[in-house]
């Protein structure tokens, strides 16, 4: 079981990589007003959201304590984030603040993930 939960942690934080780094390829674009969407931030973040569920599940069949409120509160970011991606993802240009408030939830997310123990 520790296999299968470490490799879904692999992939959760292969999501992560995809979605901050279209972001942080894009931050000079975002300055400029013509940053976008990008696919594989919109794939970034469905394999955040797959392999998260997974994860949760995986720790409770194997009889771990799953601390809900946190998982709660990336879950809620998470969706925010997918949504806004989502709803961007055909635009040409996207507005800073749309596109700024994806890395900084991606960001809070990591830090969530990291430091609340």
């Amino acid at each position: 079981m520790d296999v299968l939960i470490n490799a879904f942690v692999g992939l959760h934080i292969v999501g992560i990589a995809a979605l901050l780094g279209g972001f942080l390829s894009q931050m000079k674009q975002m300055s400029a007003g013509a940053a976008r969407m990008t696919p594989g931030m919109l794939h970034g973040a469905l394999t955040m959201l797959v392999t998260g569920v997974a994860l949760v599940g995986l720790n409770q069949a194997d009889g771990g304590a799953v601390n809900n409120i946190k998982i709660g509160i990336k879950l809620a970011l998470l969706i925010v984030i997918l949504c806004l991606v989502y709803v961007k993802r055909d635009e040409e240009k996207v507005e800073s603040a749309a596109f700024g408030a994806v890395g900084a939830l991606t960001t809070v997310n990591i830090f969530i993930a990291v430091l609340w123990t």
